[in-house]
């Protein structure tokens, strides 16, 4: 895969799951002395930023995870905070709010930090909390533009240099059927591999009038219509489906062509939610991705298929994994439950690593190129051109919200 240092020179969704609900990695066994900030085999003391569904659920499972300790929250929102302080008992002198409330929680006694914001928060939060020597575990995708996904990744390996995990938070790479079914692609089950096809379909989110302030589009994931917020649907979503692609290419591709527009009905944000684009390799492999954010009743479907000279791969988020080939196949299995069980095998894993002292992160390099990837791809249909990869890391463009107006 490319490294990133090179760059610059079924009818429940997964939203439906979270408001509902109340990477397979090698470590190595080091001395306790050197695991600074934990005692190997202790209890992890956490604290979560953004408090939304999904982070409702990761607290939950840190909370019930014997490995952690659960010492503080913070959201924008006082409300917010309150509410889930009060559900995790967590104490009101440790649940923070406002925009500088991450500042507040990493200085609260934490080892730990869990990062459930919108991600246009996230280049801020980490390297605050890498600053402070916290461990860190972050949802996808890192950053909306450019420039915030490449302070994510130097202040990643500071992180790593400094002897602290760095994991994020992608949940297909740790199921053992996605991982056995790429390990096999990738070791010829299925010939040279000669096209890639991707697919992300699920609903788009509530979509309301701007106010005076975008206090009003920074919950229930109103922000995910927002490019300066999260980034746009394809980058913000589709990245599950796409880094899988980019899993199974093994490389970054060079290029990106496609078409994108909005299709939902009385839009006030600016990301596109229907999106068509055609990516390039540098070994000439071609990966088309389809992406559809609507509210039209269709199932959610995450899925990427690989077609090769003797045969394919299969598979789905919410479906199975399999290989069907010429002279040899693979069952595989059915993916079950991935959105829960894949945040509690991360969080399980970042546990181990932050108690063992493995500090290789090796999550880091592909979820950069993921979202690079997906960045290329949203101003490549956006402008309805191709593009290079060298060209969007070169133009380095900067997304930035207006803040002004936000209790801070």
């Amino acid at each position: 895969m490319a490294q990133t240092s090179d760059l610059r020179n079924s009818s429940m969704t997964r939203r439906r799951f979270v408001s509902g609900a109340g990477a397979a990695l090698s470590f190595a066994v080091v001395a306790p002395s050197a695991v600074r900030g934990t005692v190997a085999n202790s209890r992890i003391k956490a604290g979560v930023i953004g408090l939304g569904g999904r982070g409702r659920m990761i607290t939950g499972m840190v909370q019930k995870h014997s490995g952690y300790e659960l010492v503080a929250l913070a959201d924008y929102f006082e409300q917010v905070v309150d509410a889930a302080g009060a559900q995790f008992q967590v104490p009101k002198a440790r649940r923070f709010s406002g925009l500088s409330a991450y500042k507040k929680l990493i200085t609260a006694g934490v080892e730990a930090v869990f990062m459930e914001t919108p991600p246009y928060c996230f280049p801020e939060h980490v390297e605050a909390a890498v600053e402070a020597g916290r461990h860190v575990y972050i949802a996808k995708p890192l950053g909306c533009d450019v420039p915030g996904c490449l302070r994510i990744r130097d202040a990643a390996r500071k992180a790593t240099a400094g002897k602290r995990v760095f994991l994020c938070d992608f949940q297909t790479r740790t199921d053992p059927f996605f991982i056995e079914g790429v390990k096999r692609v990738q070791e010829g089950a299925i010939g040279q591999i000669a096209m890639l096809s991707s697919e992300y379909n699920d609903e788009s989110f509530r979509d309301p009038p701007k106010t005076d302030t975008v206090e009003s589009r920074l919950q229930e994931l109103i922000w995910v219509n927002d490019d300066t917020l999260g980034g746009s649907y394809i980058v913000n979503a589709g990245i599950h489906a796409i880094d899988v692609a980019l899993w199974i290419a093994g490389q970054m591709p060079i290029s990106a062509m496609g078409a994108s527009r909005i299709g939902r009905g009385d839009p006030h944000g600016d990301s596109h939610d229907v999106f068509s684009v055609t990516y390039e390799f540098p070994n000439g492999l071609i990966l088309n991705h389809r992406g559809e954010h609507l509210k039209n009743r269709s199932d959610f479907r995450s899925d990427c298929f690989a077609q090769g000279s003797e045969g394919w791969l299969e598979t789905g988020y919410t479906s199975r994994v399999r290989i069907l080939g010429n002279r040899t196949g693979w069952r595989g299995g059915d993916v079950v439950e991935l959105y829960p069980r894949g945040a509690e095998r991360n969080i399980d894993a970042f546990h181990k690593c932050a108690t063992t002292g493995d500090y290789t992160n090796p999550t880091i390099e592909p979820s950069i190129n993921a979202t690079l990837a997906t960045i290329l791809g949203r101003e490549a249909a956006r402008r309805r051109t191709k593009l290079t990869l060298e060209e969007v890391l070169k133009e380095d463009r900067r997304l930035d919200p207006d803040l002004r107006g936000l209790k801070a």
